[in-house]
């Protein structure tokens, strides 16, 4: 039987470059903005859509529900967003960036491309293969 060793652990490894990667961003929008990496997430998610419910959210940034609501009402008393309940079923609140939010993210945005570039520029010529890997365990 092969020995165990957590620091070659591929989902280990995985999970601290995450913590790394999230951490090493959160300090540019953190610094600029105040917004926390929860408050980012909901915030990138509703960057390209009209509006979105919290439980849309949820699933699709994998993270608890309350941990979304939290970072909305934040954001919604900071201006960033709006809360209202959705038209098609009233028991959902549906979120939306208000035209302060849209400025926020309009800041944000190139920036956050500016440090994807950086990164996968670490990586070098394998960083298409490094994102087509990536892609197929998120299809999952």
């Amino acid at each position: 039987m092969a020995d165990f060793n957590l620091e070659s652990f591929l989902p280990y490894q995985i999970a601290v470059l995450n913590t790394r990667l999230s951490h090493d961003f959160s300090v540019i929008y953190k610094e600029m903005y105040g917004i926390s990496r929860a408050e980012w997430r909901v915030v990138a998610h509703l960057a390209h859509t009209c509006s979105v419910s919290v439980r849309e959210i949820h699933k699709r940034a994998d993270m608890d529900k309350s941990k979304v609501s939290r970072a909305a009402a934040r954001l919604e008393s900071e201006g960033y967003i709006l809360k209202r309940a959705s038209e098609k079923d009233k028991r959902l609140l549906e979120l939306s960036l208000t035209d302060k939010g849209r400025d926020m993210v309009a800041v944000l945005e190139p920036l956050a491309l500016e440090f994807e570039r950086k990164f996968l520029q670490k990586i070098g010529a394998d960083a298409s293969g490094f994102r087509k890997a990536v892609n197929t365990l998120l299809a999952d």
